[in-house]
């Protein structure tokens, strides 16, 4: 059962360890000049706690937005949950974000797993080992892609940060590591992943999957020293080799309109042909490409 009324806003505690970011970006200054102009369209989702404070279930981001344009209340859903239901919900809620970092999910998943499993105890008996798939059935992610996830909890921070880091790149310049080579290093205890976090950063290097489970493999047989973890990290990757990146809108702002209507192979052409023709004219002039441009 829910009931819905006016709350006040400092009278909600947010999520006890809730795992989802809540930036103050430019997105969130969006949220709030909407419901500044359209008021709050969508409630946010509240229980009662024991101390007769409310506890956030749904709404983090609505909730900030409001107080960043001053306002005191909010319409919210009071809802009856226990504690697990509360985990189950408030997970469910949040999964339908554009942008969600995989230490979000990593978390997520793993309070949604605790939770269901705890119910099974109460209520599903033997289905309680069915719990991750029960979680695939309602998310995008297959039960194998939600044990690598929850896998990502057992990372030392500096390491879960690299991994995290993979889904910003095109932000700023980082060190960054993909999913299945972090899978492998949470097998690692405390120590060797600091050690490897070492190498990682004295080397300028991530590990690729290959490579994580060449390290996996060292630490099992005791025989991961910094050394050794050099010699791994400093292998040729299989598809290693330098790549250019381009800022995409900046490259689309440069093209003529109607060539963007065009397939990706002709737009790509185009752009080849440009910069031959540039680079033909900058040797007539006998020009030098300019290194701090």
């Amino acid at each position: 059962m829910s009931d819905i009324k006016k709350i006040k806003l400092e009278d909600i505690d947010s999520f006890e360890n809730h795992p989802f970011k809540v930036n103050n970006d430019e997105s969130l200054k969006e949220l709030s000049n909407s419901i500044k102009e359209n008021g709050l369209l969508n409630p946010l989702t509240v229980r009662l706690k024991e101390d007769g404070r409310y506890e956030l279930i749904s709404g983090h981001r609505r909730k900030l937005a409001m107080e960043l344009i001053g306002m005191k209340e909010a319409n919210a859903y009071i809802k009856e949950l226990t504690d697990d239901e509360a985990i189950v919900e408030m997970v469910d809620s949040n999964m339908y974000r554009d942008k969600i970092l995989p230490s979000e999910k990593a978390f997520a998943y793993k309070m949604k797993l605790d939770a269901m499993k705890h119910q099974g105890k109460k209520t599903f008996g033997t289905e309680c080992h069915k719990s991750r798939d029960k979680i695939a059935e309602s998310s995008s992610d297959s039960s194998r892609q939600i044990h690598n996830y929850i896998r990502l909890t057992n990372l030392i921070h500096e390491l879960l940060q690299l991994v995290d880091d993979t889904v910003l790149k095109d932000k700023r310049t980082v060190l960054t590591m993909g999913l299945k080579p972090a899978v492998e290093l949470s097998y690692l205890n405390k120590d060797e992943q600091k050690l490897v976090y070492m190498g990682i950063t004295y080397e300028d290097l991530t590990p690729s999957h290959g490579q994580a489970i060449k390290i996996r493999q060292l630490a099992k047989n005791k025989e991961l020293t910094f050394d050794s973890l050099e010699d791994i990290l400093c292998e040729q990757k299989g598809n290693q080799h330098e790549q250019i990146s381009f800022n995409k809108s900046n490259i689309e702002k440069a093209l003529p309109s109607e060539l963007l209507k065009r397939d990706k192979r002709y737009i790509e052409q185009y752009i080849i042909k440009a910069i031959e023709n540039y680079r033909k004219q900058e040797l007539e002039r006998g020009d030098v490409y300019d290194l701090d441009m």
